[in-house]
This record gives C-alpha cells, sequence and structure tokens, in this order.
C-alpha cells in the first residue's frame, strides 16, 4: 500500500516532506501537489523510478519530462539560458510555467528530447518547493495524468484510490487546479507556447 501524508498546504510540516525527500532519494515514486495540478515525482538519476513512471502514465518513451528545480540557478545549471531567456524566465518564475530549454551536461540522456531539450521550471507551491528544499536537487516530474484520462488528477483521494500500491507517497496538499502548466518553448528565434495552461504568457 502507498504511504498517505496530509500536508498543510501553506506551512507544510517539515518532518513529512523530510519522508517524502527519502522515499524518492531511496528510489520510490511519490504523487504530489504543484501549482497547477497533482504531479508524479522520482529521483533524477534513477532509471527504474522513471520506468515506474512511464508504466503508470503509459507513457511514449520520448515523452519529454519537467525536471522541477527550486531557483533560478539551479535552472540554469540544467539549461543554457542566454539573457533574453533568463529575463523571460525570470519573469515568471515561480510559477505554473514550463520552460523548453536546450539541456546541459547535468541532464541524463534519457530525459532528453532527441533534440537534447528539456522542460524545466520553479513551482510557486510551499509543498512542492519546500519537498525541493530538501531534496536538494531537481526532481523528475510528470503530469499526473492515467492512460484513459483527458485531463490531470486533482484530488488526493482519488490519487489514492486509483494509484493505492502503483506509488509509494502520495502527499495530500489539497485540491489542485484542473489546468496544466503552460508550456513555452524558447529554443527557437522567438518564444512559442507550444501548450496554453494555467498561466497567460505574454513578452
Amino acid at each position: 500500500m502507498s504511504q498517505f501524508f496530509s500536508v498543510h498546504p501553506t506551512h507544510p510540516q517539515r518532518r513529512l516532506l523530510t519522508r517524502a525527500a527519502e522515499v524518492l532519494t531511496g528510489g520510490g515514486v511519490i504523487a504530489y501537489p504543484t501549482d497547477s495540478t497533482y504531479a508524479l515525482g522520482c529521483h533524477i538519476g534513477d532509471k527504474a523510478a522513471l520506468d515506474r513512471v512511464r508504466e503508470i502514465r503509459a507513457l511514449h518513451p520520448r515523452h519529454l519530462f519537467t525536471l522541477m528545480c527550486r531557483d533560478l540557478s539551479e535552472l540554469a545549471a540544467y539549461a543554457m539560458v542566454d539573457n533574453t531567456s533568463y529575463r523571460i524566465v525570470k519573469r515568471y518564475t515561480p510559477g505554473a510555467v514550463t520552460f523548453v530549454l536546450k539541456a546541459t551536461r547535468e541532464v541524463p540522456r534519457r530525459l532528453m528530447s532527441r533534440r537534447r531539450t528539456i522542460g524545466l521550471r520553479v513551482p510557486n507551491c510551499p509543498v512542492s518547493h519546500g519537498l525541493l528544499t530538501l531534496l536538494n536537487e531537481p526532481m523528475m516530474s510528470t503530469s499526473l495524468v492515467l492512460p484513459g484520462d483527458a485531463n490531470a488528477l486533482t484530488e488526493a483521494s482519488v490519487i489514492k484510490e486509483r494509484l493505492a500500491g502503483s506509488v509509494d507517497l502520495i502527499l495530500d496538499g489539497g485540491a489542485r487546479s484542473p489546468e496544466f502548466t503552460t508550456v513555452v518553448d524558447l529554443t527557437g528565434d522567438a518564444p512559442r507556447v507550444t501548450r496554453p495552461g494555467l498561466v497567460k504568457f505574454e513578452l
């Protein structure tokens, strides 16, 4: 059975987030709240955990994952950010915007697209940000959309019903938005919104 922790949405209990970080570093898969939907997360370097996430979501092998980062400096360690891109990222960070950027050598190859790009964002959510702070490194993440569903799951109680035993831990941080993050590709000559979402992107 999956562990189930109820955390305060704005002042999450440190001991529970510490345990969640331990689950991640131990190779576990968690369901956790973000500033948009709930998401699945695992350790950035754990192939077995990543494969479990792919299986839960029935993902294509080339599915582009997101690295959840604590801050802009951590994001810049995993992506190539020029001055123009930095100004754009800074304007919308932290928040529910995922930026597609060219990946640095710090990113495991299996997380990159064929174009050697990676999605990155800094969440504006006390639970996920607190978890990342204790983890002390980025977390591999993807929205919690189960096979056959059009929308991501937004209630921890529903996640518990549908994924009990499939994930190692569910962090209940309250109801989330049904809208996805906005995805902005910064790898071309001009920013391009590839998925409209919770945040309206404007230059």
